[in-house]
C-alpha cells in the first residue's frame, strides 16, 4: 500500500510521519465489487472500515430478507469501530452500494494507535456521538412523524446548497428510502410524485431540487 494514502485520511490527520509509519504494517488497502458484504451481524470484530471511495449501506435485516438501512455512507467515513470498543460482535452488516475502495485497519493496530493519540480518540468520540445523534433523529422520526414526514425530512437532510439552490445530488433509490425510513416502497413513490406535483421539488434522474425548502422543514416537524 502506498504509504501517502494514510496522509489523505482524514482520521490518521492528526498523526505525524513516524506514527504513520508504524501504523501502515497494520492497514491493508482493499478493494470490494457493488452488491458485497464487507462485514455482517453477528461476525467477530476485528477491524475497522475507512472508506476511500464509493459508497457503502449500513444495515439490519430479519430471516425473511426484510432489511433497514440504518446508515449511507460515502469517502472519508469509516464503520466498524463499536465491537473494537466493546469486544462485542457486530451489531448490524454493511454492504457496498457502488465499487469501493477501502482500508482495513486491523484491531491491534487500532487499540494501539488510539492509546497513544488523543487526537484520534476525539475523533472517535466525535463520530460515535454524531451518529447517536442520528439515532435519536430516526426514533423521533419514526414515533412521532407519518411517512409523509420521514420522506421530506430524509430530503432535507441530505440537501446541500449550490449556488442558491438546496440540491439532492445523488438521492437514494424509491426501495432504498423505504428501507431507510420504515415505509414500503409504494408509498415513498406516492409522496415523491405529491411532491412534485405540489412544486416543492424537482427530479430529474438522481438529483432532487427543493423548490420550496420552508414549506418542507414545516411538514419534516410534524
Amino acid at each position: 500500500m502506498n504509504p501517502q494514502i494514510l496522509k489523505t485520511v482524514p482520521l490518521f490527520s492528526s498523526l505525524s510521519d513516524e506514527q504513520l509509519r508504524v501504523l501502515q504494517p497494520c492497514v491493508q488497502q482493499r478493494s470490494y465489487p457493488r452488491s458485497s458484504f464487507i462485514l455482517r451481524a453477528g461476525e467477530e470484530t476485528d477491524a475497522l472500515y475507512i472508506i476511500l471511495s464509493g459508497r457503502v449501506k449500513v444495515l439490519i435485516a430479519d430471516d425473511q430478507g426484510r432489511e433497514v438501512i440504518l446508515a449511507v455512507m460515502g469517502p472519508s467515513e469509516f464503520f466498524g469501530e463499536m465491537g473494537l470498543l466493546d469486544d462485542l460482535p457486530r451489531s448490524a452488516s454493511a454492504e457496498t452500494l457502488e465499487t469501493c475502495n477501502m482500508l482495513r485497519f486491523s484491531k491491534f493496530g487500532f487499540m494501539a494507535c488510539l492509546q497513544d493519540n488523543f487526537d484520534l480518540a476525539m475523533i472517535i468520540i466525535r463520530n460515535l456521538v454524531t451518529r447517536l445523534r442520528a439515532a435519536d433523529r430516526k426514533i423521533e422520526s419514526l414515533a412521532l412523524i407519518d411517512v409523509y414526514g420521514r420522506v421530506v425530512r430524509l430530503l432535507l437532510d441530505q440537501a446541500e446548497e449550490i449556488d442558491g439552490m438546496w440540491i439532492v445530488r445523488s438521492a437514494p433509490p424509491k426501495q432504498e428510502i423505504a428501507r431507510m425510513i420504515g415505509a414500503s416502497r409504494e408509498m415513498v413513490s406516492r409522496v415523491i410524485k405529491d411532491l412534485q406535483q405540489r412544486g416543492c421539488i424537482r427530479a430529474e434522474k438522481r438529483k432532487v431540487y427543493l423548490l420550496d425548502k420552508i414549506s418542507m422543514t414545516k411538514r419534516a416537524a410534524g
